[in-house]
């Protein structure tokens, strides 16, 4: 995730960082901010100037924990950016 947010854009970190303190301030918040995927997962969404970005994340014990960080292309969010997100999960709830 770290390494993600690193290469975008100065004016994009900027960006997806209020809307994490926006999201983690105002817990529990809907849309158009925040969309519940699944049991235990959340999307931020970020407009950013190549797209719309989507962050992943969980809660854990009153704690937001960002799990995957990608910019979305198309309507439906690809299986393989969820996969990811839910891989983080599971290796999360085991340690």
């Amino acid at each position: 995730m770290r390494e993600w947010l690193k290469g975008l854009t100065r004016e994009d970190r900027r960006v997806v960082g209020q809307n994490i303190k926006t999201a983690q301030y105002g817990w529990p918040l809907g849309m158009p901010l925040i969309r519940k995927l699944e049991p235990g997962l959340w999307e931020v969404r970020s407009h950013l100037a190549q797209g719309i970005a989507r962050i992943l994340f969980t809660v854990e014990e009153s704690v937001m924990v960002l799990l995957h960080g990608f910019v979305k292309k198309l309507q439906k969010t690809p299986p393989s950016d969820l996969r990811t997100a839910r891989q983080r999960l599971v290796s999360l709830r085991e340690e």
